[in-house]
């Protein structure tokens, strides 16, 4: 009997650790603000989606957003109200996707979600003005209105690039163009832009 206590002792506390362990891992992995994965998750489900879209001759997405006019939030009506927005940001961003999408916080004010198995590039634009459309209407903050907005780069798999690195670079370089044509709209990558973002980054 004492054995079997000794052992149901054991089994606990390997519970308990195993438990702790996994708690912390999610901590290390999910962005605590906003309980969306990191940048670490975001790019291991590219990874996955990229193996997966090359096994099955699939297409997929990558969306690189960045909120505009965050900053003035901030500045403004303080960053307790800009924690407030990033949290109503993912919530709305979580209402635009797919189960199977991933949608990341990298940090600051940008995001970055990743579409599997996706029909085309339309598909990736229409998310992406869901994406527009859903950060310009007005956040309802504890201690004012904020009137933002969001850009967004796309770069597709294959079309664009075939790596993790080059998809994030990609998507990266259409958001700066979709900056530069006025904010609060999305850009596709375009090869010819490649050169252009990187002189003027």
């Amino acid at each position: 009997v004492v054995k079997l206590e000794a052992r149901e002792y054991e089994l606990e506390c390997t519970i308990q650790d195993l438990l702790a362990v996994k708690a912390e891992l999610e901590r290390a992995n999910y962005d605590p603000l906003t309980h969306l994965p990191n940048r670490v998750i975001a790019r291991d489900r590219l990874q996955q989606g990229v193996l997966h879209a090359k096994r099955n001759s699939r297409q997929l997405a990558v969306l690189y957003m960045d909120l505009d006019k965050f900053k003035w939030v901030n500045d403004n009506l303080g960053h307790p109200a800009g924690d407030e927005l990033l949290l109503q940001v993912a919530q709305r961003g979580l209402a635009c996707i797919r189960d199977s999408d991933t949608l990341a916080r990298l940090g600051g004010d940008e995001f970055l979600c990743v579409l599997p198995n996706i029909d085309g590039q339309q598909a990736a634009e229409d998310l992406a003005q869901r994406f527009v459309d859903a950060m310009n209407q007005p956040f309802t903050l504890r201690d004012g209105v904020a009137h933002i907005g969001a850009s967004v780069g796309i770069a597709m798999y294959p079309l664009h690039g075939t790596t993790v690195d080059q998809l994030i670079e990609f998507a990266d370089a259409a958001l700066y163009f979709a900056k530069h044509a006025g904010r609060n709209v999305y850009r596709v990558f375009q090869v010819e832009d490649a050169g252009d973002a990187s002189a003027s980054a």
